[in-house]
């Protein structure tokens, strides 16, 4: 069997799979947080517990918020800050008595939806994680793409593209935690909605606080959700002018705003190069479970 792994900031979970992607066994607790030794102690905790409630050992992947240097084997770049500068997979894997893969929770999801999910059958899947966050992953042929310096799929760490002049406003004012200006994730992630709301209107609010006020016909939350699906179109134009995926898949929150799968595409073709795109934009199929199904699908083949 596969187990997986989704290390988050606030849970961990994992889940056991069969060889046919049928659900054996699953498990959250949470993080230890601010403490490395702790978390591997308790990822390999739920391994354990796993196999002695299924009765068979497993293949382990782990997804992380965060990436591994291909340069110098440490985790970088996860905002689960005490991760950073850490050889997990090797912890893990001396810990584990087998090899353990690491990979992005992005990459993750973007494995497990075109492994059996809204992908699945497609070559080359690009997936979104908009929530607190924005971060995206590259799967091709149902395999994670990291690339050579592995950030394959950071889109959101990219300029907004195209602004318009209350964008420009919007990157004076809304600096992204990476140091720069202009992020798409300071736009489109749930965070960045929630944040030209307060602008238009004045009032700290929610994103699903302002979804409820759009399904009350509420003008300004209205005006701030349009606003929002150009930009996501804007930033979706970008992906697809490099890289022309077979498939878009949205998993995290603003996921669940139905939508946006009427919405968006259109206005992603007024962007496209050509002014042509067909590219289908799905919801994530495992939802919450994607990250995890996703890692433990790290291990295309059962050893």
């Amino acid at each position: 069997m596969r187990i997986g792994i989704d290390l988050g900031g606030t849970k961990i979970e994992v889940i056991a799979l069969a060889n046919d992607g049928t659900e054996l066994f699953r498990q959250r607790i949470a993080t230890p947080r601010d403490d490395y030794q702790l978390t591997l102690e308790a990822i390999c905790g739920l391994v354990s517990l796993a196999e002695e409630k299924t009765g068979q050992q497993g293949s382990v992947g782990v997804g992380i918020p965060g990436t591994l240097s291909p340069f110098t084997g440490l985790v970088k770049n996860a905002n689960s800050t005490w991760l950073n500068g850490q050889p997990m997979d090797k912890d893990l894997s001396t810990l584990l008595q087998r090899e353990v893969r690491l990979a992005n929770d992005a990459n993750c999801l973007a494995v497990s939806e075109a492994t059996d999910g809204a992908a699945a059958g497609k070559q080359t899947v690009f997936a979104v994680i908009v929530g607190t966050g924005c971060g995206a992953g590259v799967a091709i042929n149902s395999q994670v793409h990291a690339g050579g310096n592995g950030i394959s799929g950071e889109w959101g760490h990219n300029p907004l593209p195209w602004m318009d002049e209350d964008e420009l406003r919007f990157r004076a004012e809304v600096p992204c935690y990476c140091g720069k200006q202009g992020c798409i994730e300071t736009f489109i992630s749930g965070t960045g909605f929630a944040t030209d709301y307060a602008r238009l209107s004045g009032q700290a609010l929610k994103g699903h606080e302002i979804m409820a006020l759009v399904a009350q016909k509420d003008a300004v939350a209205e005006l701030a959700l349009q606003r929002y699906e150009m930009r996501l179109a804007k930033s979706l134009a970008h992906v697809i002018n490099i890289f022309d995926p077979d498939v878009i898949v949205f998993g995290g929150g603003m996921s669940n705003v139905d939508r946006l799968y009427q919405t968006v595409p259109p206005l992603v073709k007024t962007w496209v190069f050509g002014g042509e795109c067909e590219t289908p934009i799905r919801k994530a199929i495992h939802g919450d479970s994607s990250g995890v199904r996703g890692a433990a699908w790290l291990w295309p083949q059962v050893l």
